[in-house]
């Protein structure tokens, strides 16, 4: 009973914890930032949507919970936005907390098959 208790409280105080990390993302801003060509200091003149014009490709990837991409695997979107922007856009990497990187991932996240 003990160990069903602390399942329970883990299992809440994690929904809390993500929903509360989420509470402030603006989707809008993160499609501006997927748009943007200097996003994180980027020197290539490309942004996001380069290579993935309105999303396209991305569809349904924030439902995931890993990614493979160019022979390496992932196990945080983060960390697959963050490998794009250094290869792709030669741009350095945000910090996976920030706000920029919150907005970006609920843009992707809203990317549904239609």
């Amino acid at each position: 009973m003990k160990i069903l208790k602390y399942s329970v409280f883990f299992i809440i105080a994690a929904v809390f914890t993500a929903s509360f990390a989420f509470a402030g993302a603006d989707v809008e801003k993160g499609k501006a930032l997927f748009n943007d060509t200097k996003l994180a200091g980027g020197t290539t003149g490309k942004s996001c949507s380069s290579c993935h014009p309105g999303g396209r490709g991305l569809e349904d990837v924030g439902e995931k919970t890993e990614w493979k991409m160019m022979g390496k695997k992932f196990k945080r979107l983060e960390d697959v936005v963050n490998y794009d922007i250094e290869m792709a856009l030669h741009g350095k990497p945000l910090d996976p907390k920030s706000e920029e990187m919150i907005n970006i991932i609920a843009y992707i996240k809203s990317l549904k098959k239609e």
